[in-house]
């Protein structure tokens, strides 16, 4: 007997439509998502609006804190963007007229030490510095005391009575520095350079004291050969080097930042102390 014949199905044209209807389902899908995000509930909108404006709204205060900074707006020269100064705070404001009086005292120190140690700075053996710490005499040790020795001069009496005279008229801390080369020194008197600068600077703040200056405002230091102002390598540097400070120390931090001249420039108009450098020949002291 035959077999029947398998009936033969008919190719399904219409297949294409599944899948183009899932796609098209997964579209709305999307641009329903997005739509959603993009809405803008104005109820939420309106409470985030309020809380905005509440957070943000101007005072009194911050209306003057904008005026003053924009009134002292300065423009940097070729950036063409404004550099606004700092609001000082309250303490700030309070400490402005002190700074101001320290800084007009510290001036007027400078002036007077000039005028009184002149023709010494014009023979360089006294140099006027101004820094942010104060005014600093720098005196030759060869203007007060012989080689090798501590007792002052008979002449260097008239020398130092003529600051000591500044420095009465100031109530200013007083700081009087000892400092050699590095030329070792062994004497009964000076076992080593710390003894030397120490007494020296000891000798100094002694005449000031007998002059009339504070004792409670002064100190003596002898820094012995450990802070040069020039090369010891030299018969110049070594002389630069053995000299004695007297620092007119200032009262108030910062103050001298208002005054107008460079820190380490000399007063006299010389040049600034050069670069300190080591090693040196043993030399007469």
């Amino acid at each position: 007997m035959a077999r029947r014949k398998p009936h033969e199905e008919h190719e399904n044209l219409e297949r294409w439509l599944v899948s183009y209807a899932d796609f098209i389902t997964l579209l709305f899908a999307f641009f329903v998502v997005m739509y959603a995000i993009s809405s803008i509930n104005e109820g939420k909108y309106r409470v985030m609006s309020d809380s905005l404006v509440s957070a943000f709204k101007e005072s009194p205060r911050s209306d003057k804190l904008i005026e003053m900074t924009t009134k002292h707006a300065e423009i940097m020269p070729g950036s063409g963007k404004p550099i606004g100064k700092m609001q000082q705070q309250p303490h700030a404001d309070s400490e402005a007229p002190e700074r101001r009086r320290a800084a007009e005292s510290m001036k007027k120190v400078a002036k007077n030490v000039l005028d009184v140690m002149q023709p010494l700075i014009q023979n360089g053996q006294v140099r006027v510095t101004q820094s942010p710490r104060g005014v600093t005499v720098e005196i030759n040790a060869s203007v007060l005391f012989k080689s090798g020795e501590a007792v002052l001069q008979p002449q260097s009496t008239e020398t130092l009575a003529a600051v000591a005279r500044v420095l009465s008229q100031v109530e200013n801390p007083v700081q009087v520095e000892g400092h050699t080369d590095n030329v070792p020194i062994n004497s009964p008197s000076f076992p080593s350079n710390w003894e030397l600068s120490s007494s020296r600077a000891g000798s100094v703040v002694r005449l000031f004291a007998e002059r009339g200056v504070p004792a409670e405002r002064m100190v003596a230091i002898g820094y012995a050969d450990n802070r040069p102002v020039d090369t010891n390598a030299t018969l110049d540097g070594r002389s630069r080097n053995r000299r004695v400070n007297v620092l007119i120390l200032n009262e108030v931090a910062g103050a001298t930042q208002e005054i107008a001249l460079q820190e380490g420039v000399p007063l006299s108009g010389q040049p600034a102390p050069a670069t300190p450098s080591t090693v040196a020949p043993p030399a007469a002291r």
